[in-house]
């Protein structure tokens, strides 16, 4: 086995229902022929190949791919890819979902037709993504750090992409999150978000399910959940305070609602330690 062959990875293990959240980030340095797959993934995952060669098999299509390319996996599509017996490949990659992130792939030049891009210049894709591994760690700093980084990242593919056609859904899409995420943990229900962003109910609904494939008030509830798991796991506050802070100014349906979403009670969850990440780093000699 070649002595160069290494892959150096961190993965999260928090996986609620945030915007947005990373998954895993690492760079590896594949033996030759080393395959992945088939399988499928429940989270966005796209590579960026530094050096070397490889091929890459998504929805019945294969390509063959060098360094300067850039790859997505999508979330729940059967892929394969593998690196070249004599020129083997090295490239570093970050998964990551979230409510937010199949808003934000619209914007971006992937797609399921076309998963691999070349970017102009390559370099800053590999920057981008090195950064978010390099500033991987289970404190409350770094997971903020990440997330900002990301966001970066997914700016720099964004700005990148052909100028689309307007559309108004999304827009009003994007405008609804904003709100939510601002007004949260006020007694605001699907009504006050579709006034707010100046369309009908039945509307608003028809645009979430085409961008997010989830209600306005399923996303609305997930996010409060969301934000209670994270005063759950990064404060001391009684639970009743935590469901005030999230939206619900009543602690037992709060109650409910938030086991039916994480499967246990918001007392338990917070009991079961306040889930962090944990790294896992590993290298191959």
């Amino acid at each position: 086995m070649t002595s160069g062959i290494f892959k150096h990875s961190y993965k999260t293990k928090t996986r609620e229902s945030l915007p947005i959240a990373i998954y895993n980030s690492g760079v590896q340095q594949c033996e030759p022929g080393y395959l992945w797959g088939p399988g499928v993934r429940d989270h966005y995952l796209i590579h960026h190949v530094i050096s070397g060669k490889g091929s890459y098999h998504a929805d019945g299509q294969q390509y063959q791919l060098e360094a300067g390319d850039t790859f997505i996996i999508y979330p729940g599509m059967v892929v394969s890819y593998s690196a070249d017996l004599s020129q083997p490949w090295e490239y570093c990659w970050v998964g990551f979902q979230g409510a937010e992130a199949k808003v934000l792939m619209k914007q971006t030049p992937f797609s399921k037709k076309a998963p691999v891009v070349h970017f102009d210049p390559p370099t800053a894709i590999e920057t981008a993504i090195m950064s978010i591994y390099k500033a991987s760690g289970s404190t409350p700093c770094s997971q903020v750090k990440t997330i900002g980084l990301l966001y970066l990242f997914l700016s720099l593919l964004m700005e990148q992409a052909p100028c689309p056609v307007s559309d108004l859904s999304l827009e009003y899409v994007e405008s609804a999150i904003s709100f939510i995420s601002h007004n949260y943990s006020g007694p605001i229900d699907v009504g006050d978000i579709s006034s707010n962003v100046g369309i009908s109910r039945s509307h608003l609904y028809r645009v979430f399910m085409k961008h997010m494939g989830t209600s306005p008030n399923d996303y609305l509830t997930r996010f409060r959940i969301a934000r209670a798991c994270e005063l759950l796991r990064q404060s001391s506050l009684p639970v009743g305070a935590i469901a005030a802070s999230a939206g619900y100014d009543d602690q037992l349906y709060f109650s409910r609602v938030f086991k039916k979403i994480m499967g246990v009670s918001p007392t338990r969850y917070a009991a079961q330690g306040r889930t962090q990440e944990t790294a896992t780093p590993s290298r191959k000699d």
